[in-house]
């Protein structure tokens, strides 16, 4: 048989409903024609409930203007490629799909293929409040160097001028007595101006960050449902316990943060020929509160990059996703409300973070 004839033959049938992609065909009506099974599964509707109703109903109300001009350019032929917009599920939930749509005119139908991007999304919208947070702690920071530079001038001026006067009156000890007074109240004055100045910063620090009973499996699911399309496609394995700490005081959106770059760091750097398992674990021990993140992928030579790897901008591994901010935010997040973080590694044996939070 004729090759091109052959092909015809082909059932495409397995390939749409086998996809872990999502692929519908939509007529310009704006109704759904057909969806595939991971589509399904993504919205949380049934085939019944997507074909019934116009494709707006599902699209989130702030995207549906811009939904609709790039429907009239499929409608007109032109294909539509690299667009972003939000679903709603049927939980509530948002997810962000990125597409790539090929119209159809005499069939008047446009078929389309989407992959899940909402794990980038928050990321990308986590960086960006981080930066901007960055920048409001380094106006404080040099506001903050403005003043003291100003107003411990004085102190310190003061302090010299004193040293001199004892060196001026050196064996006249009553004269030398009262002089140390002096330097002892002008010390205490500069170390109480220090404190109102670090008292200020953690002000400005707590009115940003706000603290409350975390419970961690809802982080859990909420982190996992947000990345389902990434865990379904690296086909990662997850062996949780909280059974041992099932909440922590902290600040809710800094822990989904954590969970987020952990889970999706150690799918990132997954072992090729190994599907990641990622161990998550919690207990108190000697009255501290512990969190536990293994897994077993290409792990870190801890000699060479020990001391770098929660630093800004580092990366250890040749990922074109890597952007070296993901363990610098965890660290942050953890330490800027008084935890701390450990990491343990081997090459090609994974990684295994510990995180102490302050009690």
């Amino acid at each position: 048989m004729n090759p091109a004839l052959k092909a015809k033959h082909i059932l495409l049938d397995p390939f749409f409903d086998l996809s872990m992609d999502y692929l519908c065909v939509a007529g310009f009506d704006g109704y759904f024609r057909r969806v595939n099974p991971a589509f399904v599964r993504l919205l949380g509707y049934s085939e019944a409930d997507l074909y019934s109703k116009p494709i707006d109903n599902f699209i989130y109300e702030e995207d549906r203007n811009l939904t609709a001009l790039q429907r009239e350019g499929l409608i007109k032929n032109r294909p539509l490629v690299n667009f972003e917009n939000r679903y709603v599920r049927k939980s509530g939930e948002l997810v962000w799909l990125h597409w790539t749509s090929i119209p159809l005119k005499d069939e008047q139908l446009v078929y389309a293929i989407a992959k899940d991007v909402t794990h980038k999304k928050n990321m990308e919208s986590e960086r960006i409040s981080h930066v901007a947070r960055l920048s409001k702690i380094n106006q404080q920071l040099k506001q903050l160097n403005y003043t003291t530079s100003h107003d411990l001038r004085s102190p310190v001026n003061n302090l010299l001028s004193l040293v001199e006067m004892i060196d001026c009156k050196s064996g006249k000890e009553e004269g030398n007595l009262q002089i140390i007074d002096y330097i002892k109240q002008s010390a205490l004055g500069l170390k109480n101006s220090l404190n109102s100045y670090v008292d200020a910063l953690k002000e400005n620090e707590a009115e940003t960050v706000g603290l409350g009973k975390v419970g961690l499996r809802e982080v859990f699911e909420k982190v996992q449902g947000s990345i389902s399309s990434l865990i379904n496609n690296s086909k990662a394995k997850f062996c949780v316990d909280f059974s041992g700490m099932e909440s922590v005081h902290f600040n809710t959106a800094y822990m989904e943060s954590i969970f987020l770059n952990l889970i999706t760091n150690s799918i990132k750097y997954m072992r090729p020929d190994v599907s990641p398992e990622i161990k998550i674990i919690s207990f108190q021990e000697q009255g501290e509160s512990i969190l536990t993140f293994s897994d077993n992928g290409l792990g870190f030579d801890m000699d060479k990059v020990g001391g770098l790897i929660f630093n800004l901008n580092q990366r250890f591994h040749d990922t074109k996703d890597s952007k070296g901010v993901g363990l610098f935010l965890v660290h942050s997040h953890v330490t800027s409300l008084g935890g701390t973080i450990d990491v343990a590694s081997k090459v090609n044996q994974g990684t295994t973070f510990t995180i102490k939070f302050q009690s």
